[in-house]
């Protein structure tokens, strides 16, 4: 197992660079309510998208595997984007070596795994990008490789390329445990997640709920975690991304939770 860079996006990775700041610390909260969200189906295995690129889905990815791993949990980041990989660059890694060249079966798993300065945060960098992203994705060596790496972590995080365009995350979104979605507010239209998020639950994935980032709060932009129940609460009073997810019981607690953070774009 190869050895990181020394550098890496430090801005990006609060968890790890600033751990006691208000931003690392609701990405602790995340990791709580997603612990909550799998008390009676266990989570191995979180895919990340959004409806559409630039949405911060890669640092939420990040700082959530960070999280996992200041719990004392093993960590795989898998830079699951083969069209416009970005997460090797938040850990200074390099590319030539990843997802792509062991579904090709060009390289081991063991041999494409990187370390990273966080202890028991792995990451599986995405590799040179193929022509086919979408169908190396959806063959059974994909299939068996998400349990290969549930035999290396206590969890596996896809960073998944966006839904809207390319059909990547739907074909993860059926492999794994649970999806969490991605929302910018003031930047996805609301129609755009709407159908984004149809075409998940289409396809069977279960989501376990939402980030919205960039929510205006006073003294800056802030994400917000929630699940897909909101309770007895008058739906015209309830904000249209916390409503993305009404019906879809997926698996979720009755109970909403939210925290707010700090995050960039991918």
């Amino acid at each position: 197992m190869a050895q990181n860079l020394d550098h890496f996006r430090s801005e990006q990775l609060v968890i790890t660079t600033d751990p006691k700041s208000p931003a690392a610390e609701a990405y602790r909260t995340l990791r709580t309510n997603l612990q909550f969200s799998s008390l009676d189906r266990p989570l191995k295995t979180l895919l990340i998208t959004s409806s559409g690129p630039g949405e911060g889905k890669t640092t939420i990815a990040s700082n959530l595997g960070g999280a996992f791993a200041q719990a004392g949990k093993t960590v795989i980041l898998v830079g699951a984007d083969m069209r416009k990989p970005t997460l090797h660059t938040v850990f200074g890694l390099d590319n030539r070596v990843g997802l792509s060249n062991v579904l090709t079966g060009h390289m081991k798993l063991e041999n494409a795994l990187r370390k990273t300065m966080q202890h028991g945060l792995l990451v599986l960098p995405s590799g040179p990008i193929p022509p086919n992203p979408a169908e190396l994705l959806g063959t059974q060596r994909m299939r068996d490789l998400v349990q290969e790496l549930t035999g290396y972590a206590d969890l596996v995080i896809f960073d998944a390329p966006p839904v809207i365009a390319v059909t990547d995350a739907g074909i993860l979104a059926q492999m794994v445990d649970g999806t969490l979605f991605v929302v910018s507010l003031g930047t996805t239209p609301r129609e755009v997640a709407q159908s984004a998020v149809e075409q998940l639950q289409q396809v069977g994935a279960r989501v376990l709920g939402a980030v919205a980032n960039r929510l205006e709060n006073g003294s800056g932009y802030y994400y917000y975690y929630y699940t897909s129940y909101y309770g007895e609460e008058d739906a015209a009073s309830v904000p249209w991304w916390r409503r993305l997810f009404r019906g879809n019981a997926g698996g979720v607690p009755k109970k909403a939770s939210r925290q707010a953070a700090m995050a960039r774009d991918d």
